[in-house]
């Protein structure tokens, strides 16, 4: 069983609690969205099973937000084609898919990376050690295509999990923002 913590609405009460103390406590609701303070130009790895729909949105949301000040990339540890609603989803956030490929995870075992994010359970088992130890975290979003109700019941899946990993994104580029001020 796995349980989230909803950290924007956490960011909310909080806002409103430092209101209701004092006015000058307010915590400003700004988001950073763009990396380009950014010392060095991070290299971050999305993963799932079939790099059709959630590692391919993760890399593009990273690849949006960030105007290539950050380098993203995602795979799959059994590829298959790219979900067509993936690509409609994402065209809805105003980002074009529609020509990515899917790529194996074998094809990067040998680079570097700052970050190697899983986004299933699946390959999260499989992952293999990557050179430079990276950072590695687990996100375990569910596989939108899995749902198996009607056309329209699946899309909505897409949706719900492509604004689950928009929401994860933001809070990955918050924290690398921080980490690169750090340095």
């Amino acid at each position: 069983m796995y349980y989230r913590a909803d950290l924007f609405r956490c960011r909310d009460l909080l806002a409103e609690v430092g209101l209701s103390l004092h006015p000058a406590l307010s915590i400003s609701q700004q988001e950073p969205t763009n990396a380009s303070s950014h010392r060095s130009r991070q290299r971050l790895l999305f993963l799932c099973t079939g790099n059709s729909a959630r590692s391919q949105i993760a890399e593009a949301f990273v690849a949006h937000r960030c105007a290539g000040t950050i380098k993203a990339r995602s795979a799959g540890s059994y590829p298959k084609p790219l979900h067509s609603h993936a690509v409609r989803v994402m065209a809805e956030h105003g980002i074009d898919i529609s020509r990515n490929v899917t790529k194996p995870l074998s094809r990067f075992v040998r680079s570097r990376f700052d970050r190697v994010i899983t986004l299933c359970d699946k390959v999260r088992e499989v992952c293999p050690e990557f050179p430079g130890s990276p950072t590695s975290a687990h996100w375990s979003v569910p596989d939108p295509a899995a749902n198996h109700g009607s056309d329209k019941n699946t899309y909505t899946s897409f949706q719900q999990v492509a604004n689950e990993i928009e929401g994860r994104v933001t809070l990955l580029l918050a924290d690398l923002h921080i980490s690169s001020t750090r340095n």
